[in-house]
């Protein structure tokens, strides 16, 4: 997937509190993603959120 050209490779993905996993965005770059995911964590949601990039899994628990 892309939005004007650019790659959209890194997603931002949340985990509520029952283990299920949500993908939030997708965005071109690692920082773009990392600041979306930091601006959840510091709203104080209780859910987790973590950067990955597309094809690459984490696993959090």
């Amino acid at each position: 997937m892309n939005d004007g050209g650019a790659l959209l490779q890194w997603l931002v993905i949340r985990q509520d509190d029952n283990g299920n996993r949500y993908r939030v965005g997708r965005y071109p770059t690692r920082a773009e993603a990392q600041k979306v995911a930091d601006g959840f964590e510091d709203r104080g949601h209780r859910q987790t959120y973590w950067v990955e990039k597309i094809g690459q899994s984490a696993t959090k628990n």
